[in-house]
C-alpha cells in the first residue's frame, strides 16, 4: 500500500488568527483612512509578521525605521501617492494600480523593496495564470510559513485583498477584503464567525497573487532597504508617470486632468432620466475626486518624511508637498459643488447641471496647475541629489 508523504498532506482548513482588518475608512481615530486597498494591505500583512514601519497611531515599531505613517510610506513608494489615470469611456477602473506603470507589477515590486520585504507579484495577464499554482502558493504560504497573502480580486472587483485562510482543502478562500461588505459583492460562501468572508470558486476572479517571501523558503523581511535609494527611484518613477500621456491606452498624469475634465463637459453623458447611467458617471466622477485627495494628502506626508531624511533636497520636497496639500484641498471644493461626498439623487443632480460640472472643470483645472507645479519641485530636487554625502 503506497503513503502520501505527510509533507504533501494539504489540512482542509488553515486560518491565521489576528491578521489586521483592512476596509474602506468608517469613521473614528483608530486609523487613518487607508483607501487604497494594495497598501492597506501590504501594510497590515507586515504588521502581522511583526514589522511595523511605524503609525503614530500603533506606538511600537521595528527598529531600525523611523516612519511617522507605514501607509503613506507605501503609498508612496508604490506610486500611487503622484498618479492619476483616466480611461476613455466612464472605467470605473481607473484607480487600479495595474495602470500606473509600463510594468503592471512594478508598483507592487516597488513597495515591496522599499518595506525591506522580498516577494513575487504573479498576475495572470503576465502569464501566471495557473489555477494549480496558485493554490500551490496560497496554501504554501498560510500552511507552512504562516503568512497572509495580497490578492486582486477574490471578492469584488480586482482590487488587493488579504487572504488569511482556507477551507475544504483550498476550494474555499478566507480574509478580508474591502468590499466584502459592499452590496452586490457578497461572497459566495458568506461570512466566518470571526469575520473574514469565505469564497468559492475563487480562481475565475483572481486577477493575481502577492506572495510575501522569495518561495524558496526564507524569510520574508530583510534588512531594512537604503531609503535614500528608494526615495530617488520613487521620484524619478513618479516624474515620468506625471509626464507620459498614456500608460496601457489610458490617459495618465497631466493628460488624464485633461480627459477627466473634458468627460464632465459632455452634457449628454449626464442623463437626469437615466437614474443607473447618472449614478455610474457620478459614482466614477466621484470616486476620482476621492483618489486624488486622497494620493496628494499621503503623498504629501511621503515627501514631508523624506525631506526629513534628504536635507539636501529638503526645500524643493516642501515645495511638492504644498503642492499636494494644495490639491487635497481642491478636491474638497470639488466635493462641495455637489453638495458631499458619496452618491445620492440630490447631488447626482446636481452634478448634471452644466454650470455644475464647468466650475468642477475649473476646480480640476487648478488642481492641474498645481500638479504640473509639483512635478517641477521634484524634478528640482533630483537635481540637487547629488549633494547628499558619499
Amino acid at each position: 500500500m503506497s503513503m502520501t508523504p505527510a509533507s504533501l498532506v494539504v489540512p482542509q482548513r488553515v486560518l491565521l488568527s489576528g491578521v489586521p482588518r483592512v476596509h474602506f475608512y468608517q469613521g473614528g481615530a483608530s486609523r487613518c483612512p487607508e483607501d487604497f486597498t494594495f497598501p492597506s494591505c501590504l501594510r497590515a500583512a507586515l504588521e502581522f509578521l511583526g514589522h511595523n514601519l511605524g503609525c503614530l497611531h500603533v506606538p511600537k515599531g521595528t527598529p531600525g525605521w523611523g516612519l511617522n505613517c507605514a501607509y503613506a510610506y507605501l503609498v508612496g513608494a508604490s506610486g500611487n501617492a503622484f498618479s492619476l489615470v483616466w480611461n476613455d469611456g466612464w472605467d470605473p477602473g481607473n484607480n487600479d494600480i495595474r495602470w500606473i506603470a509600463a510594468d503592471p507589477a512594478e508598483p507592487m515590486r516597488r513597495a515591496l523593496e522599499a518595506a525591506g520585504c522580498t516577494g513575487r507579484v504573479l498576475l495572470r495577464e503576465q502569464g501566471h495564470a495557473d489555477e494549480a499554482a496558485y493554490r500551490d502558493a496560497i496554501i504554501t504560504s498560510l500552511r507552512d510559513h504562516g503568512r497572509p497573502v495580497l490578492a486582486l480580486g477574490v471578492v469584488g472587483p480586482p482590487e488587493c485583498c488579504l487572504i488569511t485562510g482556507y477551507d475544504e482543502g483550498g476550494d474555499v478562500l478566507m480574509g478580508w477584503s474591502f468590499f466584502q461588505d459592499v452590496p452586490g459583492f457578497a461572497p459566495s460562501q458568506g461570512i466566518e464567525p470571526t469575520g473574514e468572508f469565505r469564497q468559492g470558486d475563487w480562481y475565475a476572479q483572481t486577477a493575481g497573487l502577492i506572495v510575501l517571501g522569495d518561495g524558496n523558503g526564507g524569510d520574508a523581511i530583510g534588512k531594512p532597504p537604503d531609503r535614500h535609494a528608494i526615495y530617488r527611484c520613487t521620484l524619478r518613477e513618479a516624474v515620468a508617470s506625471i509626464r507620459a500621456p498614456m500608460i496601457h491606452g489610458r490617459h495618465t498624469g497631466l493628460a488624464a486632468y485633461d480627459a477627466w475634465a473634458e468627460h464632465l463637459l459632455h452634457d449628454d453623458a449626464f442623463p437626469t432620466d437615466s437614474p443607473a447611467t447618472l449614478r455610474e458617471r457620478y459614482d466614477i466622477h466621484d470616486w476620482t475626486v476621492g483618489n486624488v485627495a486622497t494620493a496628494r494628502w499621503y503623498g504629501s506626508l511621503f515627501l514631508s518624511q523624506m525631506a526629513n531624511e534628504e536635507p539636501w533636497m529638503s526645500a524643493e520636497l516642501l515645495r511638492a508637498a504644498a503642492c499636494m496639500a494644495e490639491e487635497h484641498a481642491l478636491m474638497w471644493d470639488a466635493w462641495g459643488l455637489v453638495g458631499g461626498i458619496g452618491w445620492n439623487e440630490e447631488r447626482g443632480h446636481k452634478l448634471a447641471e452644466p454650470d455644475t460640472r464647468r466650475a468642477i472643470v475649473e476646480v480640476i483645472g487648478q488642481s492641474r496647475e498645481w500638479y504640473a507645479q509639483m512635478a517641477d519641485h521634484l524634478e528640482a530636487a533630483l537635481a540637487h541629489a547629488d549633494r547628499a554625502p558619499a
